[in-house]
């Protein structure tokens, strides 16, 4: 089964079953051989009372107690190399969902889905975890029945009474769980999707904490994360109630199922229905049953929540893509870099822009809803059908742009990994060159060199161990990095300082100021509208003026008072 016939948590469970089925077969046939050896202990034990120890023969105690030492070797050995098997399954298939989920996530071709970026960090991280729990949880809970199944059969072969108390056990005990499951695999769903909602909140807040701090705004966000938290901690307390009271129910059922049994094999001894080492079978029997049983009523809980989980990767996988999928074309060189026709899109009415090569075009947005509706169209988040009118990359339509187009969002995302890795991405080999000269125009060189391992400094996930200004450079130099024939960068500089943003805007203007490069920078920053070659200015959802930053300056009195705040 592929990615793209995935439609539900089940159909990813299926699949990683079903790539997995040899390890999953192995690991639970040596699970069970341990659970057999485990059941066999204490028959082995009531062998050696009443073949060796009760009648003193010493023969009789030496063959049992051999016995004993084999069933414990092959318990030991059997339960180790069947949780090897599993594990080393577990780690790949979870190594294999992150990768799918990392791949779809970061398609340029968009994707269909109203999970936040958080969110799919948490997908591709946790969730893609939880859903592999699959491989380990399906062998322990067939181990654990054929635990159940063994030592009702030993207790058959001792009174029949005793054995029926043990059968009867087991398909209660699933239908508890049974029972319970849906419950808990709906309020998992809503706590993992709550959790990961919080944890994307707090990003955006600690990556905008400068900007938040700026306008005296610190109050709201600490109460509008609170709320967030409360919601997430709320999820997280009715799923946790519920698994409490499945398990402190059962496991209760079981301590009773085990005490009757024990009485009952007391008084048949008492009664001399059995000998002295069938009552210490059937004790040890009654108290290694509450184990496996324990094991049958808790893991329905653990497979709801790691359900819940692949419920949650399988909307990633299950999303279709926003643009089209079109053969590769090859792009016009009479056509300028960029062109909007006619577009209309949220507060767009109508844009008419053109980014020409050896230019960098500026758009200046008095509404920033404008700025952001334009950045989101040419960075490819916008479905076809959601606007009307034409985008053109190098005389290329929605689909055929990805190599050769970079659109740097706001938001600075990084991963874990190295400073080197986050700037250079996906490319095969690092050009050196190019890295200096993409570290010092973005004014990431400075970043780098405070770090005492440099460019092998370590990153923790989204980049949180760096300040929001080191984050948005390092992100614009791997912008930079990418050297794409057009390029669009949305606000690159609103966390840095005015100096640094001097530097960077000259910086850009050095290396992108060749002849077969477009560079279109949406922002309200007076030192990159200086730089550029040419402003557009966007107000009511058009295109009203277009000069040099000093002719709009001069021409242009809203231009100068909205640039001068």
């Amino acid at each position: 089964m592929t990615a793209r016939a995935i439609r539900s948590g089940k159909d990813v469970i299926r699949r990683t079953i079903a790539r997995n089925r040899s390890a999953i077969l192995v690991g639970t046939v040596l699970l069970c051989v341990h659970q057999l050896a485990e059941t066999s202990v204490a028959v082995v034990i009531g062998v050696l009372i009443d073949a060796g120890i009760a009648p003193g023969r010493v023969p009789g105690i030496i063959t049992a107690i051999t016995a004993l030492a084999g069933v414990f070797l092959v318990l030991t050995v059997s339960y180790r190399a069947g949780m090897r098997v599993l594990n080393i399954a577990l780690q790949k298939e979870a190594h294999l969902l992150r990768l799918e989920v990392s791949e779809k996530a970061l398609s340029p071709r968009g994707l269909r889905t109203d999970v936040t970026p958080g969110e799919l960090v948490t997908v591709s991280g946790s969730d893609a975890d939880q859903t592999a729990w699959f491989l380990d949880l399906l062998p322990r809970m067939i181990a654990a029945a054929a635990a159940v199944v063994a030592t009702a059969i030993a207790l058959l072969v001792v009174d029949a009474a005793l054995g029926v108390v043990a059968l009867v056990a087991m398909p209660v005990f699933f239908a508890l769980a049974h029972a319970a499951g849906p419950r808990i695999t709906a309020r998992a769903v809503q706590q993992q999707s709550r959790v990961a909602a919080a944890t994307a909140l707090a990003g955006d807040l600690i990556s905008g904490l400068r900007s938040i701090a700026g306008i005296g705004a610190q109050d709201a966000a600490a109460r509008r994360y609170r709320a967030a938290s409360r919601v997430a901690l709320s999820a997280a307390m009715s799923t946790n109630r519920w698994i409490a009271v499945q398990r402190g129910v059962t496991a209760a059922l079981s301590g009773v199922a085990a005490a009757v049994i024990a009485s009952v094999a007391g008084w048949y001894a008492l009664t001399g229905h059995i000998t002295t080492g069938e009552l210490v079978t059937v004790v040890g029997l009654a108290q290694f049953l509450i184990d496996p049983l324990t094991t049958l009523s808790g893991l329905p809980a653990t497979a709801a929540k790691a359900r819940g989980s692949a419920e949650r990767v399988a909307t990633v996988l299950a999303a279709q893509p926003l643009l089209p999928a079109v053969a590769p074309s090859s792009p016009s060189t009479e056509t300028p870099g960029l062109r909007l026709r006619g577009v209309h899109h949220g507060s767009l009415d109508g844009v008419d822009l053109t980014a020409r090569s050896a230019e960098i075009t500026a758009v200046f947005a008095h509404d920033t809803a404008d700025g952001d509706a334009v950045a989101s169209l040419l960075a490819g988040r916008v479905a076809p059908e959601s606007y009307r009118g034409s985008i053109e990359v190098c005389g290329l339509g929605p689909g055929e742009t990805e190599a050769w187009l970079v659109a740097e969002p706001h938001e600075a995302h990084l991963f874990s990994g190295s400073i080197r890795a986050n700037v250079v991405a996906s490319s095969d080999t690092v050009d050196s060159v190019r890295l200096t000269r993409a570290l010092q125009s973005s004014g990431a060189d400075d970043v780098v060199a405070l770090f005492e391992h440099g460019l092998d400094h370590h990153l923790v996930d989204r980049g949180h161990n760096l300040s929001g200004g080191q984050r948005q450079r390092l992100a614009l130099a791997r912008a930079l990095y990418a050297d794409a024939p057009v390029l669009v960068l949305h606000e690159p500089t609103t966390a840095v300082d005015s100096v640094t943003e001097q530097q960077i805007a000259v910086g850009i203007a050095a290396l992108r100021g060749r002849s077969d490069a477009s560079t279109v920078v949406i922002t309200g920053s007076p030192a990159l509208l200086a730089v550029a070659d040419r402003v557009a200015v966007l107000r009511h959802g058009r295109v009203i003026a277009e000069g040099t930053h000093r002719e709009l300056l001069e021409s242009d009195p809203l231009y100068a008072e909205a640039v001068a705040r």
